[in-house]
């Protein structure tokens, strides 16, 4: 079984169990919602693949359904500059990799991991990086890698070459890129927000503190000129 399916199917298990329900609402995203596309993903992915033309074709797993995700994540974003820096993120992430591919040895057995891990994990960071929000760093982590295949399918840097968009491992890498990408967030995340939970809090409360005990000092002062007045 692929391992993009086997993913898919840990995800449905900790989304069943409640595991995921702080990702998936900072995604704005449903139990139900996230199950239906996981659902989609694994049955689509076993389906025949879609014909484009000129010996092209689209897997319905690994290109239709991500494809439908990332536009409705970005369609449902909470602002403009969101949508904005998702689909950037998405194109940068997606030329990333595709320049990755050309110059880095895409053959099994030439690196240390299967070359398909180890550009879902560089597509991961760089989704990370520029993505920036949960919602954002995921859109770009599975588009991205739709991305440099519809590159590489098209031949924009070469001859069109016939082949399928969203076969060979694209679903692997795409999902492991978006767990890549939000789990690098979430890690980021929870480490900010210890801290400003910490330093930060620690000195909002002195100040705060410091603050009310000036304030019940001027108060005191008040009523004792106003006792000395009244004598």
């Amino acid at each position: 079984m692929p391992v993009g399916v086997i993913l898919l199917l840990l995800i449905a298990i900790l989304i069943y169990f409640g595991l995921l329900q702080r990702v998936l609402d900072r995604m704005h995203m449903t139990d139900s919602m996230a199950m239906i596309f996981i659902g989609l993903m694994v049955v689509g992915s076993f389906l025949p693949n879609i014909p484009l033309g000129s010996q092209m074709s689209i897997n319905i797993g690994g290109g239709v359904i991500p494809i439908i995700l990332a536009v409705y994540l970005i369609l449902t974003s909470d602002s403009n500059q969101e949508k904005f820096r998702a689909i950037l993120a998405s194109l940068i992430t997606g030329v990333a990799i595709f320049v990755a591919g050309k110059l880095l040895p895409a053959e099994p057995g030439t690196m240390i991991i299967d070359p398909i891990i180890a550009f879902a994990i560089l597509a991961g960071i760089v989704a990370y990086i520029f993505g920036r929000s949960r919602r954002g760093a995921f859109i770009a982590g599975i588009l991205g890698i739709v991305i440099s295949d519809l590159i590489s399918a098209l031949g924009i840097a070469g001859t069109p070459v016939g082949t399928t968009i969203g076969g060979a491992g694209i679903l692997d890498a795409a999902v492991i890129s978006g767990v890549i990408a939000v789990g690098l967030c979430e890690i980021v995340g929870e480490t900010g927000e210890k801290l400003m939970g910490g330093s930060w809090a620690k000195k909002k409360s002195e100040e705060s503190s410091l603050a009310s005990s000036l304030v019940r000092q001027k108060n005191s002062q008040e009523e004792g000129e106003n006792s000395e007045e009244s004598r």
